[in-house]
Parts: structure tokens; sequence; C-alpha cells
């Protein structure tokens, strides 16, 4: 078993070879986390699969992207407070992450991306991850969908929402 690198003294850093390396966000779920780091190995897989292909390198550097700002190793450091805008900033990739691991058939839930970017206080980031949402859905990135029908990008949402890939 390779051993593990060691942490600096705040648990903030890995440091591999003399250099830091920022840590995931501890306050991500197990279970989400997991996810995540999974669909970063796929993610990475892809790019030394896509080798000569610049469109699908290009692609799959995207997911990597989305998977390590979701995980909090990119973007705004997961110990300091968000700006409105790096919230959406990582809701963003961690939809675009979940959707990625979990595949086309499948979908997430908005809880899923607030508990990621949220931590303990997860549910006081529903709004803004809704927000989020909405957005995506305004560009045609995912579709919202409740009982498996699709709403309204300016219909009120109440209750279970899911999100989706178009």
């Amino acid at each position: 078993m390779t051993p593990r690198p060691p942490v600096t003294d705040d648990g903030r850093y890995l440091v591999v070879d003399g250099r830091r390396w920022r840590r995931q966000d501890p306050a991500i779920p197990p279970a989400l986390a997991a996810e995540l780091v999974a669909e970063l190995m796929a993610a990475r897989r892809a790019v030394a699969a896509a080798a000569g292909d610049e469109g699908a390198v290009a692609a799959a550097r995207r997911r990597v992207g989305a998977a390590k700002v979701a995980l909090g190793e990119r973007g705004r450091a997961w110990w300091e407070a968000p700006t409105d805008a790096e919230l959406a900033a990582r809701a963003t990739a961690t939809v675009d992450a979940l959707l990625a691991h979990r595949g086309p058939a499948r979908s997430i839930c908005p809880s899923d991306v607030a508990r990621v970017v949220g931590g303990a206080g997860w549910r006081g980031r529903m709004d803004a991850v809704r927000d989020v949402v909405r957005d995506l859905a305004r560009g045609g990135a995912v579709v919202v969908t409740q009982r498996g029908e699709a709403l309204g990008v300016d219909d009120v949402w109440r209750g279970p929402i899911r999100i989706r890939r178009p």
C-alpha cells in the first residue's frame, strides 16, 4: 500500500515532493466526495485516451476542471467564505461533474449540489443552487424534472425536483 502524503498542520494541503496541493473540501459528504473523485479519475483517463484529438482533450480537461472545482481543489479555497459568483461557479461545476459521473440517463437532486458546496449549512445554499440550476436550464445545459415531467424554466418549482442532461 502506498503511504499517504503528509498534510500541513492546518489540514488544508497535501505535501508531495515539497510542493503543496490543496486538499478536497472535508465538508463534502463521503458518498458525494467519492463520486466526485471517481469522476475526476475518469476525466483524467479520458484526457489520456483522447491524445491526438484536440476537441476531445479539451472536453476531457473541462471535466477534470469541473471535478476539481466541485471538490474545492480549485477556485476559492474551501475554508474561505465564497462570493455569490464563486458559489455559483462551484455549484455549476458540481452539477457538471455529478451529471458526467452518473451518466446521460441519470439525474441528480439539487440537494446533492448544495451538500457539496454548503457543507453543514447546505440547506442555506438551496436557493442559490436552484438559481444556478435555473440559469443552466435557461442555457439548455440541463433539464429540470418533477415526477419525470420536464418543468418550464420560468415555472415555480415546488417540491422535489431532479436535474438531468437534455
